[in-house]
């Protein structure tokens, strides 16, 4: 159970080399979960920045710290959360224990929880506040690569659960690099509106240049309505940049006690 006094949050981001706003929406929720003193230290690392995964095994010195909540805030369940984070911060498990007296608790990445579907719904709806849903396709972009297929699960399976509730003329998950590609968005819909919503943490180059791109808008340009080929095309921010992550965040170290996993020691 989190504890104000022994408790600490670790937030782990992928970052970038090039783009320095990757990390930004990581760092902003750390930030709010800092000044809301739920724990005793809050802490982020990257993969693609500093600090490193590495530096973090440095983190958390303080003797009075006896757990520390690993949260990946990252869209989806696969290589990154499976094995490049376990393996940087030496996890053997969901729980490891590290020096006989911390526990490294591996929460669940923020992409699965629960409140996903209605973030994408409230991020559509505020990207084309006037455009009636019986008439709009909703794209919900994914990167999507040959080398995991689990990289394509997350888009699917929101688009399922946002299907199901009959609201829009179509619902559709689409990628940068797989079928169905977001840049064949005029030949997967028929309806005069299109509302796209990047399933990413941050608006870094994919959400910000690649995407835009392969849509056929200027890159760089504001988000929002575009007119191209006669129809409207309403263009989101990437989801993870909605500041209430931060209560995902939360929620998903919260929600590692109630699976009462087994602990193991590191070695």
């Amino acid at each position: 159970m989190i504890s104000r006094s022994c408790s600490a949050l670790l937030i782990v981001g992928h970052g970038s080399t090039v783009n320095p706003d990757s990390s930004a929406p990581t760092l902003a929720h750390a930030a709010e979960i800092r000044r809301r003193g739920i724990f005793a230290d809050v802490a982020c690392c990257f993969w693609k920045e500093e600090p490193s995964l590495r530096d973090a095994l440095f983190f958390f010195r303080d003797p009075g710290i006896r757990e520390v909540y690993v949260v990946p805030n990252f869209i989806s369940e696969g290589y990154f959360t499976r094995t490049v984070i376990p393996r940087e911060l030496e996890l053997t498990g969901a729980g490891t224990t590290r020096h006989g007296v911390q526990v490294w608790k591996y929460c669940d990445p923020v992409g699965n929880h629960e409140s996903m579907t209605e973030r994408l719904l409230q991020r559509a709806r505020e990207v084309a506040p006037g455009a009636a849903e019986a008439e709009t396709s909703l794209l919900i972009v994914g990167h999507g690569t040959e080398l995991n297929d689990n990289s394509a699960v997350a888009a699917k399976e929101q688009v399922e659960k946002i299907r199901a509730l009959d609201r829009y003329a179509a619902v559709l998950n689409v990628y940068m690099e797989e079928p169905p590609l977001v840049s064949d968005w005029l030949k997967l819909t028929g309806t005069k509106n299109v509302v796209v919503v990047p399933f990413f943490i941050s608006d870094g180059l994919h959400s910000y240049e690649d995407i835009p791109a392969l849509l056929g808008i200027e890159s760089g340009s504001d988000r929002g309505r575009h007119e191209l080929h006669g129809r409207s095309l309403f263009y989101s921010t990437a989801i993870g940049t909605d500041p209430k992550f931060a209560d995902v965040i939360i929620e998903q170290a919260k929600a590692f006690d109630s699976r009462k996993p087994v602990l193991q020691s590191a070695s």
